[in-house]
């Protein structure tokens, strides 16, 4: 008890930023997407916590656990997948999955997933989009619940609809979001949650509900920095779910590197396109934030295991905050 009070006054005297709040989520509801490391960290989050998330959106990412926990490994996936052995990635899992390291398999049997790669992308490398695949097949019993998008002429970034650079340039200056003239956020969501939502228009406008909240209580006795994490973290509340009276759906939406709320301020999680498709259709996206470090000069996240040996296991340190926010949003 005395721990935990200690814990609870060591998160108020750094909080800065509001607490993160719990609203009506309802069950079976509750996706995770990213764009490049991000996309990384979402198949590692994905299939970690199968049991309570029943999706994933993987937007020019990686296989599950290819980098084998170094930056070497890191390196040679993203540009070289065409030597990757998604088998042995395949034996990874099934190994976690005994050991008690990630949720059992079976759990992903009937999810939903997303997958885009771009043919111009430059930085990870278009071949990863078939890996990752091939990846969920040996998973997922329906083909149809998979989705891929491996024809768009694009450049390593979350494409848009309506902002940012052109499709085929590597456009770090407008934070990796390209104007592809399509909404992979609004693709992804939809394939994810049934083909059904509701499709954000022009004019489409959200009601002002991005909000901060406080990463600090989401890593206790330490300092989210020692993990490459930030003190900030913004999420998205649809007016109807801010009434916490109807049942509404949690995604997760990670940025990827150099994309983080310290490198481009705001602009990834106000112009994806998450938001609008999110106060259409009763979504909350969760942007958890990730800094630049010593050990993570690009603010990535952590997909090679800079944070240590575990980083893609249960008691990896980012992998634990994150869950500790998923529950925290979702509890009710």
């Amino acid at each position: 008890m005395e721990a935990y009070l200690l814990c609870m006054l060591v998160g108020l005297l750094r909080a800065s930023d509001p607490r993160l709040e719990t609203y009506h989520v309802g069950a079976n509801t509750i996706s995770i997407s990213g764009i490049s490391s991000g996309a990384a960290m979402a198949t590692q989050m994905h299939v970690i916590n199968s049991e309570t998330i029943m999706g994933a959106g993987i937007i020019a990412g990686v296989p599950f656990a290819c980098s084998r926990g170094t930056i070497a490994g890191a390196s040679a996936c993203m540009l070289t997948p065409s030597v990757e052995s998604v088998t042995s990635l395949e034996f990874l899992v099934t190994s976690g999955s005994f050991l008690g390291n990630v949720d059992s398999t079976s759990n992903l049997r009937h999810d939903k997933v997303y997958i885009f790669s771009g043919t111009s992308d430059t930085v990870v490398k278009p071949g990863n989009g078939p890996n990752i695949q091939r990846f969920y097949q040996h998973y997922i019993s329906n083909r149809a619940n998979i989705k891929t998008v491996f024809t768009m002429t694009a450049e390593h970034c979350m494409p848009t609809d309506t902002y940012g650079g052109r499709c085929e340039t590597l456009s770090a200056s407008n934070g990796y979001l390209n104007n592809c003239g399509y909404s992979a956020a609004y693709d992804l969501l939809n394939h994810i949650y049934g083909g059904t939502l509701k499709k954000p228009m022009n004019d489409t406008s959200v009601s002002g509900n991005l909000m901060k909240f406080d990463q600090n209580e989401f890593f206790h006795l330490s300092s989210p920095s020692t993990y490459s994490m930030d003190i900030t973290g913004y999420v998205y509340v649809p007016e109807v779910c801010s009434q916490r009276i109807s049942a509404c759906r949690l995604h997760i939406a990670l940025h990827g590197c150099r994309m983080g709320r310290k490198t481009i301020g705001d602009i990834y999680v106000r112009h994806t396109g998450y938001n609008e498709v999110a106060e259409l259709n009763n979504i909350i996206i969760l942007y958890p934030q990730v800094i630049p470090t010593v050990s993570n000069p690009n603010g990535c996240w952590d997909w090679w295991g800079y944070t240590g040996v575990y980083y893609a296991t249960k008691h990896g340190f980012q992998i634990t905050a994150l869950r500790r926010m998923m529950e925290r949003v979702s509890r009710y």
